[in-house]
């Protein structure tokens, strides 16, 4: 039995970022392992978790709530990159295909949102 939530491209497209950032976070120093490395990769992780507990629940409204809460995690990863690129554990040119897939991942959840939103 497949899930509901598998059939939606807001949780294909963010577990596809996942894969990217945990690519990304292997070049992390190995002292960033239980820092910045183990807040990003939960931050993205949660991104597909709440999409697919939404498109569980019972109601659109609830559903879009926790469309706002991956919106939000969105928001900690793209802030995250940005602090691991400062502190010098990424460069700019490598986190192309990330920042490119964030964007798609916030457009698709932002569509969902305004969809379910107007069926109201």
């Amino acid at each position: 039995m497949e899930k509901p939530h598998k059939r939606l491209d807001a949780w294909k497209e963010s577990v596809t970022l996942v894969t990217l950032v945990y690519e990304l976070t292997r070049q992390f120093p190995r002292n960033e392992v239980f820092g910045l490395t183990s807040q990003l990769r939960r931050a993205v992780i949660s991104i597909p978790g709440n999409v697919a507990e939404g498109a569980a629940r019972q109601t659109r409204r609830e559903f879009v709530q926790f469309l706002y809460i991956a919106r939000g995690s969105l928001s900690e990863v793209d802030t995250y990159i940005e602090i691991a690129r400062r502190l010098g554990y990424i460069e700019k040119g490598s986190i192309a295909m990330v920042e490119e897939k964030m964007v798609d991942v916030d457009k698709i959840i932002t569509g969902l949102i305004k969809s379910l939103k107007s069926k109201n």
